[in-house]
């Protein structure tokens, strides 16, 4: 069952012309509408008006999550403000955020490819879709929800948390989808398991699970304990959000969205493309989006293509599960988390040294992350008092920042363990 399928299906040929036509148009757009590409072709003497192939895209500029930030707020819009009809914006590695924005043809095409996505896992109009993701500048939860909406099935935006809550809902509300992130569909199960509930006896089928990685044995624990088939699915908001790839119910791979979006997989430090069935770093190039299109987005994710037809029917491209980054961002609890936003804390409150680690876990299927933090000799050994004060200021002050909860744990100075004299920043203990 397709959503599209004279798009879903289409030949190679006609594919990749269509492809072609979109990224010229792009290309006109950005070239004319935003200084930053503007300036760039000019100095690195791109004709946006000459491509006549889609190999001719490697002679194009990269665009990184910097350049985004640089041009805070609004500086990346291909369109006026007063056509932007919805703002959305994702943590940028300093506090600032990265802000996308969406035209009201945006806002359709982006409902229609993730209808596209919920088809391809098995949604109907007659499903039940339990949307527990975050909503908010957050682009999950609008993106499924308005998706669902165009499919015709029935949304419940109950958002993030509350467990119990969720799982009352699921019941009363005979839930047929369920939408979070893979570890939360481990809590509700066993949250379930802890009170007594049959998990047969609800009317869950489908799971449509992202924004953390996650494994092949983790779909089975989840498969084996709800009764559903868990699909995972790709986006990001610098791109569009959720509906840029997503899996079919073959289990076998993401199909990208290519006459959305043009791929390629470099290598992340040589920029040189890799070779078939290699992994490499994701780069996106947006083909239709109006208000913020994005030219070789560096999305920093580690994928590779997959080879062959798909079972299914649809020729679009496949790429595997993320399988990492390339840079020091955190996924935890969904939420983007750098290294250098607990660093920009801690450099403003006085008695912390320069020196901190992260340390993540997976306890009951949760994340749970916690900063350790040297402190100067006196401070360290100052009385109790005075130690929580500052650790409950730390734990404000960062949840400010990162947008989550972390535990924070007072340490001696030099007690953290150094690499080549610089503190190991980060470590995760996470077995997905």
């Amino acid at each position: 069952m397709y959503w599209e399928e004279s798009k879903e299906c289409m030949t190679r040929e006609d594919l990749e012309q269509l492809q072609l036509e979109r990224l010229q148009a792009t290309l006109f757009r950005v070239a004319t509408h935003v200084p930053f590409y503007r300036n760039t072709f000019r100095k690195m003497k791109v004709d946006p008006d000459g491509f006549r192939s889609l190999a001719e895209l490697r002679s194009l500029p990269y665009t990184t999550k910097e350049d985004l930030r640089q041009n805070y707020p609004y500086g990346m819009f291909a369109v006026p403000l007063r056509d932007v009809v919805r703002v959305h914006a994702s943590s940028g590695t300093t506090g600032m955020a990265t802000v996308v924005g969406y035209t009201k043809n945006d806002i359709k095409n982006w409902a229609g490819l993730v209808a596209r996505v919920l088809t391809a896992a098995g949604l109907t109009k007659d499903d039940v879709v339990q949307i527990a993701f975050g909503y908010g500048l957050f682009t999950g939860g609008f993106g499924l929800h308005y998706g669902a909406e165009l499919l015709g099935a029935s949304v419940i935006p109950i958002s993030s948390g509350n467990t119990r809550r969720q799982i009352q809902i699921m019941q009363d509300f005979k839930t047929t989808a369920l939408v979070c992130t893979p570890s939360y569909a481990l809590v509700l199960a066993d949250t379930m398991l802890e009170m007594g509930i049959n998990t047969n006896a609800l009317s869950l089928k489908y799971g449509l699970f992202g924004a953390e990685p996650w494994s092949e044995a983790m779909r089975q624990e989840i498969r084996n304990k709800l009764h559903i088939t868990p699909t995972d699915n790709y986006g990001l908001s610098e791109i569009m959000g959720p509906g840029v790839a997503g899996e079919c119910r073959e289990c076998n791979g993401l199909h990208i969205n290519e006459d959305h979006f043009l791929v390629e997989l470099v290598d992340p430090d040589t920029l040189e493309p890799v070779e078939p069935g290699e992994v490499g770093e994701l780069v996106i190039t947006t083909l239709t989006k109006e208000a913020f299109p994005v030219i070789r987005y560096r999305t920093r994710d580690l994928t590779r293509l997959l080879p062959g037809v798909c079972p299914c029917g649809r020729t679009l491209q496949r790429m595997s599960r993320v399988m990492g980054r390339t840079d020091d961002m955190l996924i935890i609890k969904g939420v983007n988390v750098f290294p250098s936003q607990i660093e920009n804390v801690l450099f403003e409150i006085e008695g912390t040294a320069p020196h901190y680690q992260i340390v993540v876990e997976r306890q009951d299927h949760q994340d749970k992350a916690t900063v350790l933090v040297e402190v100067n000799e006196s401070l360290f050994f100052d009385e109790m008092k005075k130690q929580r004060a500052l650790v409950e200021e730390i734990k404000k002050r960062l949840a400010t920042e990162l947008g989550i909860a972390v535990e924070v744990r007072l340490v001696e100075e030099k007690s953290l363990e150094r690499t080549e004299g610089k503190s190991k920043r980060v470590v995760d203990k996470r077995k997905i």
